[in-house]
């Protein structure tokens, strides 16, 4: 060419500086955390459904939820039971109306309906189920219901990744009372405490055959009540199911 090329020392359009109207552009205030999805969505776990060598031959355990809503308002469904020598020991159903009042947390309220043990019994529901620090997932539920009966749920669980497919879930559960009921035979205070362990392996994310162990424990009137019906006041056994979702 019979002479050097020579880059020029500045753009030839130099780029302007960002100013706040582009940051404000860039990334808005939202009015409401996390709604990107106005149509109605579903889903349904069954975080546990599985059987147990239980004292009187083998026992049957089942923990479900699910809900249909939108990001920020649902109606949520929660079940749990148990059942022993082809026997409903107990069995509950929430409905529940929950609103996410940030991005990790729903507050929650409704209906909980006790079908056992003893007469059926319903419940006014209110709480919060979110994840807190560390990934723990929590959910903490108060009830009331007739003659000024008061009831609390807390539960705690977390998901420790093992593999990409092999992951150890720990779970704590502890039933509060208000008062003594012998007919179902809690009492007041703590009633029971439940340490669960179990190992999954997900063929997919939907589908995870697991196994475990878990201990349960009562404590106060609730002990004393169990004893006196020939029941040991804690037991541990061993478990082994499915947990699915669609």
């Amino acid at each position: 060419m019979g002479h050097a090329m020579q880059a020029p020392s500045q753009p030839v359009q130099p780029i302007p500086p960002v100013t706040d109207a582009d940051r404000a552009a860039a990334f808005p205030t939202l009015q409401e955390h996390m709604a990107h999805a106005p149509e109605l969505n579903h889903y349904l776990l069954f975080n546990r459904l599985e059987v147990a060598d239980a004292d009187h031959g083998t026992g049957q355990a089942w923990e479900a939820q699910g809900w249909i809503g939108s990001d920020i308002n649902r109606l949520w469904l929660r079940s749990e039971g148990e059942r022993e020598d082809s026997r409903t020991e107990s069995a509950d159903l929430e409905v529940l109306y929950g609103r996410s009042v940030s991005p990790w947390w729903d507050v929650v309220a409704g209906v909980k309906h006790d079908f056992k043990p003893g007469a059926s019994q319903t419940w006014g529901a209110f709480g919060v189920q979110g994840l807190a620090p560390y990934k723990f997932e929590v959910s903490a539920t108060a009830y009331v219901g007739e003659s000024g009966r008061f009831a609390a749920n807390v539960e705690a669980e977390y998901e420790l990744l093992l593999t990409n497919r092999l992951i150890l879930q720990p779970l704590l559960e502890l039933d509060f009372n208000g008062k003594d009921d012998p007919r179902r035979g809690v009492g007041s205070g703590l009633s029971t405490a439940e340490a669960g362990l179990r190992l999954r392996y997900e063929f997919t994310r939907q589908f995870a055959p697991y196994i475990g162990v878990v201990h349960e424990r009562a404590f106060g009137e609730t002990a004393d009540l169990r004893r006196d019906e020939g029941e040991d006041a804690q037991d541990t056994r061993f478990v082994a199911g499915l947990r699915f979702w669609f």
